[in-house]
């Protein structure tokens, strides 16, 4: 497929979505459709189209210049709600959750490396299991259970887990060479845990962590065996029913311990443990000094999951597509963020928290075998010593919007550091 031919079929794309806009904003004003029928159809038809991207498309960058082109329009209908923005922004609550379809695509398409289970399957449990549980909660839904910004509904869920379970079978024979006990018990985890990720997801942030989740745990376990699968179900199962134990304990919501949980379990998927000792330390971090020193942020023990999932994943990209592993880099952005969340309620013990955490980037976080070895120390000792500096000398800054000021500050040297190290292609 030629250059040209790649550009223009990347801006037709573009256009059959702002036509399918305009198509559900048509029927809708005639026929009374409700703004969340609105929004779900256009998220169904994005979702279905987005999966013949790697069959419409040769290369990979033409379906990135789409998903861009994607971005700038949502960013203009989010600034006029009055005509074709409401189709996608005139439910009330607050949701990022159009921009995070597009950046799920993304993501997808490049950890996926165009592998059919790996990419279809998300995809098609974002377009419909999602869709389907949304509407379904808010037509019949009777039964409520709470989550941080609102409610949800058990009907929704359950909707969500049968349609999800249709489709992991579905893909899974489809893809797998070989079916049997096991393809059952990896399609009923798959349901499980997408539901649970659903379930305890705010401001649309879903359509990112269902996709990214269901890849991590299909890549890691598509070729387990029933006794591996039985375990992992025990386990997670196990963990799910200490939650109202583990919530006292820490002095959190149940919705907020769930998706504790659901991270952690994630991040061990794919790392050894000593690696999700940095992550847990930012967790550790915001639970000691919520108190001391409170954020103005509506939800912020649900900010640092989203701020920790957000860097874990960007790093998780950026590495595959650079190439060399940005392990040693990501740790370092962990500690800082760590360290800057101690100072901002005690600048002495953050000092003391971020000589703790650069002694643990040297000892026992794996490098990836480049030539980073050298210099991971003292960087990591500049990083963290700038983020306890600003944290203790301008707490005021980090009054609002915390989570997502300290995370740009704490990836600024080793995105630096990593650039410089490997952009050049060496």
């Amino acid at each position: 497929m030629s250059l040209g031919l790649q550009i223009g079929l990347a801006l037709a794309s573009v256009g059959i979505l702002i036509g399918l806009i305009a198509a559900v904003r048509v029927v809708a004003q005639r026929q009374g459709w409700s703004a969340e029928l609105q929004r779900k159809l256009v998220h169904i038809g994005t979702g279905l189209y987005a999966l013949v991207l790697p069959w419409l498309f040769a290369e990979d960058w033409p379906i990135y210049l789409l998903l861009g082109l994607a971005l700038i329009v949502m960013t203009g209908l989010r600034f006029a709600k009055g005509g074709l923005g409401g189709t996608l922004h005139g439910v009330e609550r607050n949701s990022y959750g159009d921009y995070l379809l597009a950046v799920a695509i993304g993501a997808v398409l490049l950890l996926s490396e165009r592998d059919m289970l790996l990419y279809s399957l998300p995809l098609a449990v974002l377009a419909l299991s999602d869709a389907a549980a949304a509407l379904a909660g808010s037509t019949y839904g009777k039964r409520f259970y709470a989550v941080e910004d609102g409610r949800k509904s058990f009907e929704g869920s359950a909707i969500f887990f049968l349609v999800t379970l249709v489709i992991a079978m579905s893909v899974l024979i489809l893809t797998q060479a070989q079916t049997g006990p096991e393809t059952l018990l990896l399609a009923l985890l798959v349901a499980v845990f997408g539901t649970q990720f659903e379930a305890d997801s705010w401001r649309g942030f879903d359509n990112l962590f269902l996709p990214l989740g269901l890849l991590i745990i299909l890549a890691v376990h598509r070729d387990s065996p029933v006794e591996t699968l039985l375990a992992l179900a025990l386990v997670y199962l196990a963990a799910l029913a200490m939650v109202p134990l583990i919530s006292g304990a820490l002095g959190v919501s149940k919705h907020v311990t769930r998706v504790y949980l659901v991270a952690f379990f994630l991040i061990l998927s794919v790392t050894e443990w000593s690696n999700a000792v940095l992550p847990a330390c930012v967790l550790a971090a915001h639970l000691m000094i919520r108190r001391i020193a409170p954020s103005e942020d509506p939800f912020p023990e649900l900010d640092v999951v989203a701020g920790l999932a957000l860097i874990s994943f960007g790093w998780l990209a950026l590495g595959f597509a650079m190439g060399p592993n940005a392990l040693g880099f990501y740790a370092m952005t962990c500690a800082g963020l760590a360290a800057a969340l101690v100072a901002l309620g005690t600048p002495l013990w953050g000092a003391v928290a971020g000589v703790f955490l650069v002694g643990f980037c040297a000892v026992f976080v794996p490098l990836s075998g480049e030539a980073v070895g050298a210099f991971l120390v003292p960087l990591s000792a500049v990083s963290v010593a700038i983020m306890v500096a600003i944290s203790a000398l301008r707490p005021t800054l980090f009054a609002r919007l915390r989570v997502l000021k300290l995370a740009l500050l704490a990836l600024a040297v080793p995105l630096g550091a990593y650039g410089v190290q490997f952009g050049g292609g060496g």
